[in-house]
């Protein structure tokens, strides 16, 4: 495990949101049926598997979840030692490549690289890539929200086994609303895959730092945790989510705090003020009391 502390000086993540959907290879584009990509793969790769998931648990996923395991796949530029194609609701919503990758999608290449942490990052095509592990991903705008890119899909490996799933339904226990920076260091890095710290630009008044926790287990499957702290004490976290999966959030925070106490056409909040399920953008939040009651008279008007 390892942390990273620096100064975002721009904030990069949000401009990706924008990205469309672009050409893959050989006419294969984020957002294709599987069918169809399934067909055109044949033609390029050694093998191509397809793994079907019976309980969705990828956020991107509301009721079908599929993954396309690839081996030797040829391009023009060269070819890939292995891929996996993930769709959510028969969609290709994620890719990720291993092997080969840099020659294959930087050959040829006019434009410049953006460097965020450890990737290379082309805006434009939602391609991120890792020098280093020698891993590429292309993602769609909801993969990019939630941080796909530092999802390496297991069966990318020679095991065709999923990671093991967590069946735990509740809001991750580490995060403990209230609790100081210096305690919550060990808790967070040791529930993380990485972290890395943020010094925040003063537009938020309750939060100066904020440390964000990639790989946190949520519903089965590993996060983004934005852990916001105020006066060095934990006051929000932003867990991010996919729009497909709203209705297994819904189900998860009413068996764990009950019925909501206000919902409108954006929000559904519960347990008084300090949980809530965003809807116009995919997030769970979660706020200290003191912050939630802020909230409810200042934002919702309540």
């Amino acid at each position: 495990m390892k942390t990273y502390f620096f100064v975002l000086l721009v904030t990069m993540l949000p401009l990706l949101s924008t990205a469309q959907s672009v050409k893959v290879f050989n006419e294969i584009a984020i957002n294709d049926p599987l069918e169809a990509c399934m067909g055109k793969l044949e033609s390029m790769a050694g093998s191509v598997e397809l793994i079907a998931i019976d309980k969705p648990v990828f956020p991107l996923a509301e009721n079908k979840e599929d993954h396309l395991i690839c081996k030797e796949v040829k391009t023009p530029r060269g070819t890939i030692d292995r891929m996996v194609f993930t769709f959510g609701d028969n969609q290709l919503k994620y890719v990720v490549a291993r092997g080969n990758v840099w020659r294959v999608f930087t050959e040829g290449r006019t434009d410049t690289a953006e460097a965020y942490m450890d990737y290379s990052v082309y805006f434009d095509d939602g391609l991120f890539l890792n020098r280093k592990k020698d891993i590429a991903w292309i993602l769609s705008p909801g993969a990019i929200h939630a941080n796909l890119f530092t999802w390496e899909n297991p069966l990318l490996d020679d095991s065709k086994d999923q990671e093991s799933i967590s069946e735990a339904t509740t809001i991750p226990e580490f995060l403990a609303m209230g609790a100081r920076l210096e305690s919550m260091a060990g808790p967070m890095e040791e529930n993380s895959l990485f972290t890395y710290k943020e010094e925040l630009d003063g537009s938020d008044p309750n939060a100066q730092v904020q440390v964000n926790c990639f790989g946190v287990d949520y519903l089965g499957f590993p996060r983004k945790v934005e852990a916001r702290f105020g006066d060095n004490k934990l006051n929000v976290v932003w867990i991010l989510t996919g729009k497909e999966e709203e209705e297994r959030i819904r189900e998860a925070l009413l068996a764990q705090f009950g019925e909501p106490v206000f919902v409108n056409n954006d929000w559904e909040i519960y347990n008084n003020w300090q949980v809530g399920l965003r809807k116009d953008k995919p997030e769970v939040l979660l706020m200290e009391q003191e912050v939630g009651l802020q909230y409810k008279e200042s934002y919702f008007k309540q």
